[in-house]
């Protein structure tokens, strides 16, 4: 296996494929029991050991996000079951992304610190448990309160899952493993399009989540099976700065999702914004003086690793927000929930489809130029919405909308794959999460900036204002594009003290 190299080709230092903390290499000093090694003697064999753990991995991850999209077509009947009012039941899809948000640098750096696998089983096998349990809830607080579980739990599969993925690719082939990762995380909630109608309908929303449980039921059985451990650091866990940052991204994040709530006050979004602002700066101070900080703050000081983050903000920003927005103007054209279902279908299929794609071009291309090339198609992709909501053209705002998922599909393989090239494989968890914490904080302002813009008037240049908002994010992220692959973050025992 060929030595970790930077985006330059040179040898990152500390990247001797022979060296204890590798991320990648099996740890010599775990027991594996004698049936699974059969099973990985006979798949590295085969030469489809790389193969089943990206399989195995992303069927963890799908399983625990599909339901998302299914349950924002049931918001109604769910309140109409509980007699609730709707604007109560939306925490039912914000809280639990506010919540896994605060937690994705914990569960990635528990991961670096535990072993990846560990952590994944763990946190899956408590997502699978809570989702049983969901299909139960008596009124809306404990369907809130388990759909909030759930997504912390099932949070430890997305940090995790990238890095297990890493821990089998070599560097020069992660951007291809990417794309996969991009389509299934564009698949899940797709289907969850697809089907969610029909089966509220026929069935009821409590058996989404049955079906979610048996769905991870198998594939925690697989995961049980061919996910092998990584390397874990041998460093104490930075308490201190974990509960700190998630005070910070939680007092933000509940603000920034507040803001479109006529229920809450604005003395409340004000003290969120404090503790969040307060809590990041207690942070930093921490992390200055902690030895083993939960995220190094040199990562920050090279453009590779922060201009990726930033990308990744801005083109989820641009991309979710116009998500929002979109079936909000079509409505307002006079189209069935049906036929608006299906045109949307069209944008998360083109993201679908192009993601394999993106992760051929991030490899021919080099993940700078292909994350420039997917955002700049995203752009344009916006920019003819714009013109199409203004004159209320239908055909040009369709292929605005397939060109916002051709873009952004061929841009998120390059992405993702340029932040595990940041920093030194030991702390790909951590760095995973980062990148997943700015994916969806990202998404969480990109939809309030769009909703804020659009302001409820339902007129053509209220929708073409909101849709030139989430262009002039997604320019932001060419540019920011130009960053990335610049420099990389050499991690040293140096660099975490």
């Amino acid at each position: 296996m060929a030595d970790l190299r930077d985006t330059d080709g040179k040898p990152i230092p500390g990247g001797d494929p022979n060296s204890e903390d590798v991320a990648w290499l099996e740890p010599s000093h775990l027991a594996i029991p004698a049936w699974r090694q059969r099973i990985y003697d006979r798949l590295e064999d085969a030469g489809r050991f790389r193969s089943a753990v990206l399989f195995t991995a992303l069927a963890g991850m799908f399983a625990t996000s599909f339901p998302i999209t299914i349950l924002t077509i049931a918001l109604a009947p769910i309140a109409d079951e509980f007699d609730a009012p709707e604007t109560t039941l939306a925490w039912v899809i914000s809280a639990p992304m506010l919540l896994s948000a605060c937690f994705f640098p914990l569960l990635g750096k528990l991961g670096d610190l535990r072993g990846h696998r560990k952590v994944f089983l763990a946190g899956f096998t408590g997502a699978t448990l809570v989702a049983a349990l969901t299909a139960f809830a008596w009124d809306e607080y404990s369907l809130i309160g388990f759909r909030a579980l759930a997504a912390i739990l099932g949070g430890a599969t997305q940090p995790t899952s990238m890095a297990l993925i890493f821990s089998v690719y070599p560097p020069e082939e992660r951007v291809r493993a990417m794309g996969w990762w991009s389509m299934t995380t564009a698949a899940a909630p797709a289907l969850g399009v697809a089907i969610g109608g029909p089966l509220v309908d026929l069935v009821g929303w409590r058996i989404v989540f049955l079906l979610q449980a048996g769905l991870s039921l198998c594939a925690l059985a697989l995961a049980f099976a061919v996910l092998r451990e990584t390397t874990p650091k041998r460093v104490r866990f930075d308490f201190a700065g974990s509960i700190a940052l998630a005070l910070g991204i939680g007092g933000l994040m509940f603000a920034l999702g507040s803001l479109r709530s006529e229920n809450v006050s604005a003395l409340l979004v004000g003290s969120s914004v404090a503790v969040g602002i307060l809590s990041l700066l207690l942070f930093v101070a921490i992390e200055k003086r902690v030895k083993d900080p939960l995220l190094p703050l040199a990562f920050f000081r090279a453009r590779n690793f922060s201009a990726t983050l930033v990308t990744n903000a801005m083109t989820s920003s641009a991309y979710m927000g116009a998500f929002v927005i979109a079936p909000l103007y079509l409505q307002n054209l006079g189209y069935t929930a049906t036929l608006i279902a299906f045109m949307i279908l069209m944008r998360t299929g083109a993201l679908t489809l192009a993601s394999p794609i993106g992760g051929r071009i991030g490899e021919a291309w080099g993940e700078r130029k292909a994350s420039i090339f997917g955002c700049a198609i995203m752009t344009l992709g916006l920019a003819i919405t714009v013109f199409a909501a203004a004159n209320e053209y239908l055909a040009p705002f369709l292929l605005g909308l397939v060109l916002q998922g051709v873009g952004h599909g061929l841009s998120q393989p390059s992405i993702t794959a340029a932040i595990s090239r940041s920093v030194h494989e030991s702390d790909l968890g951590v760095a995973a999460a980062s990148n997943r914490l700015m994916g969806q904080s990202g998404a969480a302002f990109g939809i309030t900036l769009l909703m804020l813009a659009y302001g409820g008037e339902k007129t053509p240049g209220a929708f073409a204002l909101a849709f030139t908002v989430g262009t002039a994010l997604s320019i932001v992220s060419v540019g920011t594009a130009m960053f990335m692959g610049a420099q990389n973050v050499k991690l040293t025992t140096s660099t975490h003290s």
